[in-house]
């Protein structure tokens, strides 16, 4: 696999991975993701893991860098379709994806994004005495 297609659903950006990944194109799919949240001016950004039966340490980091440069470029990322054995693995492994927020589907990721104002800090302000 050497490109990741990248789709644009109005303000939000779609990466559906097919298959697992190789160093090389986890590389080139961090540099055409900051294009094109760049070229699009996208607020949003899923990626769907669905097909992906493996995430070693490598992709893990590489997923939560996506995820730290899209929000630096002003879109906010979301995982959907982790397989249950992936989470596993990541657990097991002690990864921490930093700066992701996951989704079970691609329906809750939308709705995710959608509900844009209710980040982490609005919800704790919101908790306050």
């Amino acid at each position: 696999m050497d490109r990741v297609p990248i789709l644009k659903i109005g303000d939000i950006l779609l990466v559906s991975i097919q298959g697992d990944l190789d160093d090389h194109t986890v590389l080139t799919l961090q540099e055409d993701i900051a294009d094109k949240v760049v070229s699009t001016g996208a607020i949003g950004l899923i990626i769907d893991i669905t097909a992906v039966e493996i995430v070693d340490s490598f992709v893990g980091r590489m997923l939560s860098t996506i995820a730290g440069m899209a929000r630096m470029l002003d879109a906010d990322t979301i995982v959907v379709g982790m397989r249950p054995a992936v989470a596993i693995t990541l657990v097991e492994l002690g990864l921490t994806l930093g700066g992701l927020r996951t989704a079970l589907d691609l329906e809750k990721g939308i709705a995710m994004l959608n509900q844009g104002a209710a980040t982490p800090a609005d919800d704790l302000s919101a908790v306050g005495p």
